[in-house]
C-alpha cells in the first residue's frame, strides 16, 4: 500500500474512532429530567391547561427535538380541591433545562391559555422540579405496557430525607444496596430514578414505576414486600430512618401523553 494511501485509509479510521468515542462518552452521561406541575383549582382552569399542553406545548417540545413526554393526572383530580397535571421532560443534558422555555416559546400558537388575563389566570400556580437521573439508571425507559392507556397507573413516589447524611443513604440504598436491582428483578416498569436537584422539598429524592392497572400495581407491591431480598436490605442498620416524609401519587395518562 502506498505512503498516500495508508494516510488516507488511518485518517479514516481515527475519525470513525472519534465518532465512535464520543458516541459512547454520550451513551454513558447520566440524564437529566424536568417535572413540571400545575395546580388549578376548578375544571374550567384544568381544560384550558390541557388544551394549551396538548394543542402547544407538547407540538413545541416535539419540534425542539425532545420526545417521550409524559402527561399525567393524579387518580384522585376529579375530587381534590387542588387538581394538578404532571408533565415528565426527559432532557439530554443540563443546558436544555435552562434553554428549554426560550427555544420552545417560540414555536407555540396564541391560544386563550396564553392572553388570560390576570384575575382569570389558567392555573393556581406552578412548580418546576429539576431532577438528576441515579447513577445505576442514568437514562428514562420507555415502560412495556400492555393494557389499555386510560387503565395505565404510574407512580410517583417522593422520599424526603431529615438531613442530607440521611437522604444520601437512601440515596445509597437504592443504587449500592441494590433497592433498584430488586425493583427491576419484580418488573416494576420503572421509568426514572433521580435525584432532585431544585424543587420545594429538599434533600429529595424521586422515582416513578409504572402498571397495567391498579389491580396489577397492587399484586406489584404485594411481591415487593414479601421478597426475602427487599426484607434483608430494609432491615440493615445503615438504613434505618433516611426517609423523614413520602408522598405517594398515582397517575393516569392523558390521551395525548407520549408514555
Amino acid at each position: 500500500m502506498r505512503l498516500s494511501q495508508f494516510a488516507v485509509l488511518l485518517l479514516c479510521l481515527t475519525g470513525f474512532a472519534g465518532q465512535f468515542n464520543a458516541a459512547a462518552q454520550k451513551k454513558k452521561d447520566i440524564q437529566f429530567y424536568q417535572i413540571k406541575l400545575y395546580h388549578c383549582k376548578s375544571n374550567e382552569q384544568m381544560s384550558l391547561t390541557e388544551q394549551f399542553l396538548q394543542s402547544d406545548y407538547l407540538p413545541a417540545l416535539h419540534q425542539s427535538g425532545l420526545k417521550n413526554i409524559g402527561v399525567f393526572k393524579p387518580i384522585d383530580n376529579d375530587t381534590s380541591v387542588d387538581k394538578r397535571i404532571f408533565i415528565f421532560i426527559p432532557l439530554h443534558s443540563f443546558e436544555e433545562i435552562i434553554s428549554l422555555d426560550e427555544t420552545t416559546f417560540g414555536k407555540m400558537q396564541l391560544t386563550s391559555y396564553a392572553d388570560a388575563v390576570y384575575n382569570d389566570p389558567p392555573y393556581q400556580r406552578m412548580e418546576t422540579i429539576v431532577l438528576k437521573a441515579f447513577k445505576n439508571m442514568k437514562h428514562f425507559v420507555q415502560p412495556s405496557l400492555s393494557g389499555v392507556k386510560q387503565e395505565r397507573v404510574f407512580e410517583l413516589r417522593s422520599y424526603e430525607g431529615a438531613t442530607e447524611k440521611l437522604y444520601r443513604k437512601k440515596v445509597e440504598m437504592f443504587n449500592e444496596g441494590g433497592e433498584i436491582g430488586i425493583f427491576s428483578r419484580l418488573n416494576f416498569n420503572a421509568v426514572f430514578y433521580a435525584e432532585v436537584l431544585a424543587g420545594s422539598h429538599m434533600p429529595n429524592l424521586m422515582y416513578m414505576t409504572s402498571f397495567n392497572s391498579i389491580k396489577d400495581r397492587e399484586e406489584h407491591w404485594k411481591a415487593f414486600k414479601d421478597d426475602a431480598e427487599w426484607k434483608r436490605l430494609s432491615g440493615l442498620p445503615e438504613y434505618q430512618h433516611t426517609v423523614s416524609r413520602s408522598d405517594i401519587i398515582l397517575m393516569h395518562p392523558t390521551a395525548y401523553s407520549d408514555l
